[in-house]
């Protein structure tokens, strides 16, 4: 009977942690990507700019800048000047 127990949780241990490394294969992380944000005005700075609309792991929208020296951070959506980078953004991917 104890030897059942310890087996079945062993079973559920080891599904339950190929699951979060299956989440991570296919490039999605099981929680939000950023901890943090900046808020601070920054555009000359920024490369390129990736939205992440929210989903199962993280209930906000992220917005990801990397820098032209390689550095990824993460924008204040709220952020007055961010907002309009995520309009333009938003306007050029529309047909």
């Amino acid at each position: 009977m104890n030897s059942r127990i310890v087996g079945v949780c062993l079973l559920l241990a080891v599904f339950t942690l190929t699951e979060g490394m299956s989440l991570r294969g296919v490039g999605v992380e099981p929680r939000c990507r950023c901890s943090g944000t900046e808020s601070r005005r920054i555009g000359k700075l920024i490369e390129a700019v990736e939205l992440f609309p929210p989903n199962l792991h993280c209930k906000e929208t992220e917005i990801i800048a990397t820098l032209k020296n390689g550095q990824e951070i993460c924008l204040d959506a709220k952020a007055p000047w961010v907002m309009k980078i995520t309009e333009k953004i938003m306007a050029n991917r529309s047909p």
